[in-house]
């Protein structure tokens, strides 16, 4: 089976691409640098000769139809991400209109299935606590999370129109062997660097990479029946008739940020002193640090993003569907990004604490 994918040199797809691989799949992967394919796939062990490549960017029409052409499944993990707010202008575009270009040339390529890689952000604000599959798309007013939910609105359409469109809700994702180092495992490096230590009160939940490529791997490639003990198969009619969507959860659990910075004193030993405050008090800091943020040149580990994040404290609920795939613990996620924080030179050994043995023993899939 050959499977295009793009963001395939991000956390997310680096990872969803080697799992693909390690089925025994093809991959054809759209990327703006090639120079960046080895570096992102290489450490995951991945057999490039299972790899093509296709030069493009998902906003650009002709490039995501050459990338489409003839696949029989498609992944769509491309995305900005980051609380950043001097990135705005290129998550509209990168977020929105990609999505609406890739699952569109999807579509009329005849691929089956075509998996949307979403966020549970696109469903916040919710009413309540906790969301599953048959939640609302928010209306967020953060830049990311708003250009996730647009995203959202899309990729419902296309559900809604009869499309084979699949969407995965991501949490916060850590693991080892992050290209890009994105938002999530910075913010381990910031914290063990001692560069965060007020945190909101509140929470959100947290993820193992390898656990959501194994999802994506078992999305694309799995019978559409679903996987044994599913209560029905996936996107067909349930005993009462009722269809549900096809919409899965990426495992993981729901951790309090009390509950986080507990689990990085675990794994380093080290007492990381922390004051937490409640979230929504320290929502106007939030709002003031991105507008500072829009002329400062550094980043500032303080975005009002993840303070919202924190003050909505929302979590799925209890039974939505992960296709089968169980989260890993959370001490063994977070060990395995710390010790790759250290050997990748991103901590030093003071920072990384007992956490920094050697890489032999941390999986790669």
């Amino acid at each position: 089976m050959l499977v295009s994918v793009t963001g395939g040199t991000g956390f997310v797809g680096a990872h969803s691409v080697a799992a693909i691989v390690g089925m025994g799949h093809r991959v054809r992967m759209l990327v703006r640098d090639t120079a960046k394919v080895k570096r992102a796939l290489m450490p995951l062990n991945v057999d490039l000769d299972a790899v093509d490549v296709v030069t493009g960017d998902i906003t650009d029409e002709g490039g995501v139809a050459r990338a489409m052409r003839g696949a029989d499944a498609v992944l769509h993990a491309a995305s900005v991400y980051s609380f950043d707010s001097r990135l705005r202008a290129a998550m509209r575009r990168v977020n929105e209109r990609g999505t609406e270009l890739v699952l569109g040339a999807a579509r009329r390529a005849g691929a089956d299935p075509i998996v949307h890689v979403s966020s549970i952000v696109a469903m916040f604000p919710a009413s309540g606590r906790v969301i599953d599959e048959n939640s609302p798309v928010g209306r967020p007013r953060e830049t990311y999370m708003a250009s996730k939910a647009a995203a959202e609105v899309i990729a419902r359409r296309h559900q809604a129109e009869g499309s084979p469109v699949v969407i995965t809700y991501p949490p916060a994702l850590l693991g080892p062997h992050d290209p890009n180092l994105g938002d999530q495992n910075a913010r381990v490096r910031n914290a063990l660097r001692g560069l965060t230590p007020l945190w909101p009160l509140g929470g959100f939940p947290i993820g193992d990479v390898r656990d959501t490529a194994a999802l994506h791997a078992r999305l694309l490639t799995s019978s559409r029946s679903g996987p044994t003990g599913d209560p029905a198969p996936t996107g067909d009619p349930a005993p009462n008739g009722h269809v549900e969507p096809n919409r899965h959860f990426g495992p993981g659990r729901y951790l309090s940020t009390r509950q986080y910075v507990k689990v990085l004193r675990e794994v380093t030993g080290r007492t990381l002193p922390t004051i937490f405050l409640p979230a929504r008090g320290m929502i106007p800091v939030g709002l003031l640090v991105d507008l500072v943020q829009q002329v400062w040149p550094w980043h500032i580990p303080a975005e009002y993003g993840a303070i919202y994040t924190c003050a909505c404290a929302t979590r799925p609920a209890e039974g939505v569907s992960t296709y089968g795939i169980s989260p890993r613990p959370i001490a063994e996620t977070v060990g395995d990004t710390v010790r790759w924080l250290h050997a990748s030179g991103q901590l030093s050994a003071r920072q990384a604490g007992s956490g920094r043995p050697s890489l032999s023993s941390v999986p790669t899939q």
